[in-house]
C-alpha cells in the first residue's frame, strides 16, 4: 500500500462540494483505502510514501472532448495511435477519456468504433479509454465547423447500434433530426446526446432540452447560434438551463470575458472543461491535419487553411489553469469540472471522479500553476514529470 502525503488534498465535503484539506495522508493501492490525519500515518502498513511536497492532490482528470494529442488522431487507421494519445493525455494528468471521431465516412466511422472498443479492453498503457464521443455526422452544414460537409448525413441509430457499448456521447444538431426517436434510441441505450454543430434558434434549442431531454451541449459558443439580444441562440437556451456544458478554456475558442459569463449564468455549475485538442497538440507550431484537411499552428492557435478556427491545442492541466485564473473560480470548483462532473454524467461517479475511500486510485499530483507532476491510475505510476516519485 502507497500513501501520499504532505499535499493539499482535494476532497468533496459533505455536500460533494470540492475542497481543499492539508494534513492528511491518501492511503491506497488499486482502489482509495483510506483518508488519515497525517499524523495518524505512522500506525498504517504502508510500503511506500510520497511526498507532495506541498502539491495539490486531485482525483485524475476525465476528458470526454479529445481527438488527438501527440501527434495522433481517434481516426487514424493505425493500432498505435490511441496508445499515443493515452499516453498524452496521462501526462496532463489525465486518467480516463473518450476518443472523439469526427464526421467521416460510417465504414470508417466504424472502424474507429472499433478500434476504441478493444482499447477499451486495454486497462494498462496510459488514460483509459472510457468510450467514444462521436462528434459527428449527424450535424448541420452550415456550421460543420472543421467537419468534413461530405459525409454529413441524416441522424440514424442504426449506425450506433452495433457500438452501444463503446459509444458514450454523440453530438447532433436537434434541427437536422428527422424526429425524436434518435434521441429516445440513444437515451434507452445509455448514450448521452450533445447538441453542437447546429443551427438551432433559441426556440428549438428549448424543445430540444425540455421535450427530448438533450441536456449536453458540445464545446459552447463554438460551430452554434450564438447569443444576441432578440435571438439568445443555442448559446441562450444552454445558459437559460441547467443542461451540460463543454467549454474549450484555451482563450481562443471562448475568450476570457465569454468565460467569465458562463461561470456566472451557470453559477459555477454544468460546466465540464475539455480540451477538443487534435494530433498537433503537444508537438508545437507547424503544420497538422484534423479530418484530412490542413491545420496551421502558431502558439495556441489551430486554424484551417480558410482561417477557420481547428480542433485545439490545449492540455487539460492548461484549461484548468485558465478557467480558474479567468473567473477566478476556487480551484476545487474547476477541478470538479474537470474529474467530479464529468464522472456523474457518464455514470460512473461511484467509481471515479473524487478521492473518497472504496473508489478508484486515480490521482494527479500537481503545483500551483497547475503544472502536473505525478499522477496515478488505479494505483500505478501512469505519469511521472521526475521531480517528486
Amino acid at each position: 500500500m502507497k500513501a501520499v502525503t504532505n499535499g493539499r488534498v482535494i476532497l468533496p465535503d459533505d455536500q460533494g462540494v470540492f475542497q481543499v484539506q492539508s494534513n492528511l495522508a491518501v492511503l491506497f493501492d488499486q482502489e482509495i483505502q483510506a483518508i488519515l490525519p497525517q499524523n495518524e500515518l505512522a500506525a498504517s502498513r504502508v510500503d511506500e510514501v510520497i511526498d507532495a511536497a506541498g502539491c495539490y492532490v486531485a482525483p485524475g482528470f476525465i476528458n470526454i472532448h479529445v481527438h488527438g494529442c501527440n501527434g495522433a488522431d481517434t481516426m487514424d487507421e493505425d493500432a498505435e495511435a490511441l496508445e499515443k494519445i493515452r499516453a498524452g493525455q496521462a501526462a496532463m494528468g489525465v486518467t480516463g477519456f473518450l476518443p472523439t471521431t469526427m464526421t467521416y465516412d460510417i465504414p470508417r466511422i466504424h472502424r474507429a468504433l472499433e478500434r476504441i472498443r478493444q482499447e477499451m479492453a486495454r486497462p494498462e498503457g496510459g488514460a483509459q479509454v472510457l468510450g467514444c464521443h462521436m462528434e459527428g455526422p449527424f450535424i448541420s452544414e452550415s456550421h460543420k465547423g472543421a467537419q468534413a460537409a461530405s459525409d454529413i448525413c441524416p441522424a440514424d441509430f442504426s449506425v450506433i447500434e452495433p457500438y452501444r457499448d463503446v459509444v458514450k456521447l454523440v453530438t447532433a444538431a436537434p434541427e437536422e433530426l428527422p424526429g425524436d426517436d434518435f434521441v429516445a434510441s440513444c437515451h434507452r441505450s445509455g448514450i448521452i446526446v450533445s447538441m453542437g454543430h447546429t443551427a438551432a434558434d433559441y426556440d428549438t434549442a428549448m424543445r430540444a432540452i425540455e421535450e427530448q431531454g438533450i441536456r449536453h451541449v458540445t464545446h459552447l459558443f463554438n460551430a452554434m447560434t450564438g447569443f444576441h439580444h432578440r435571438a439568445p441562440g443555442v448559446v441562450g437556451a444552454a445558459l437559460d438551463t441547467t443542461v451540460n456544458c463543454e467549454l474549450i478554456a484555451d482563450n481562443v475558442h471562448s475568450h476570457p470575458a465569454a468565460q467569465r459569463l458562463v461561470y456566472h449564468a451557470k453559477g459555477g455549475k454544468n460546466i465540464i472543461l475539455i480540451t477538443d485538442s487534435m494530433r498537433a497538440c503537444g508537438l508545437g507550431d507547424g503544420l497538422s491535419e484534423l479530418g484530412g484537411q490542413k491545420v496551421f499552428v502558431k502558439g495556441t492557435v489551430a486554424t484551417l487553411e480558410d482561417g477557420t478556427i481547428a480542433g485545439s491545442v490545449l492540455a487539460m492541466n492548461r484549461a484548468i489553469a485558465n478557467f480558474a485564473a479567468n473567473t477566478g473560480a476556487p480551484l476545487p470548483q474547476v477541478v470538479a469540472m474537470a474529474s467530479q462532473l464529468p464522472a456523474r454524467e457518464l455514470g460512473l461517479y461511484g467509481e471515479r471522479g473524487s478521492i473518497e475511500a472504496g473508489k478508484r486510485a486515480d490521482l494527479v499530483l500537481f503545483d500551483d500553476r497547475v503544472q502536473v507532476k505525478t499522477v496515478f491510475s488505479a494505483g500505478c505510476l501512469l505519469y511521472d514529470s521526475g521531480e517528486l516519485v
